[in-house]
């Protein structure tokens, strides 16, 4: 593997593979942490639909350390994620968020990946796509690390 590529897929399986060999935890917690990751995005989505985008960052890792892609673009920090969405979603922009298919691996005592779909309508305006999260429970709760919206 050469150049940048080979970097991200070295990147990816050194974090990925320390979440896969914790597995010998207790597999009786996984539908409790799965149902704490599934109400981060409940209440990502209360906090989007009556307008509060900073309610909704605060299920993001406050870190310059998060990443978001979305088509060919990735964003790193919490900061400059807050501002695509001021830029994009402020105001009458924001619309309603909703998700569905939401599939929750969890990954280890404090890792999960969250496969699902999300539409956002905005008047007679529907968007929408797929996304992948990636999140890491905190003392103060589970936080998305990693964010990838198509």
């Amino acid at each position: 593997m050469k150049g940048k590529s080979g970097r991200v897929v070295i990147l990816l399986v050194s974090m990925i593979l320390p979440l896969i060999s914790s597995g010998c935890r207790d597999q009786a917690q996984a539908p409790a942490e799965a149902a704490e990751v599934i109400k981060v995005l409940e209440l990502q989505k209360e906090a989007w639909n009556r307008g509060d985008l900073e309610g909704y960052m605060a299920y993001y890792w406050k870190s310059d350390q998060l990443t978001f892609q979305s088509g060919a673009n990735r964003v790193r920090g919490w900061e400059t994620l807050l501002e695509r969405y001021k830029k994009g979603y402020s105001g009458d922009k924001m619309g309603q968020l909703d998700f569905s298919d939401l599939e929750v691996k969890v990954l280890g005592r404090d890792h999960a990946l969250v496969l699902g779909r999300w539409s956002v309508t905005i008047k007679e305006e529907k968007k929408g796509g797929v996304f992948t999260l990636i999140l890491k429970r905190f003392p103060e709760g589970w936080r998305i690390t990693h964010d990838h919206t198509s």
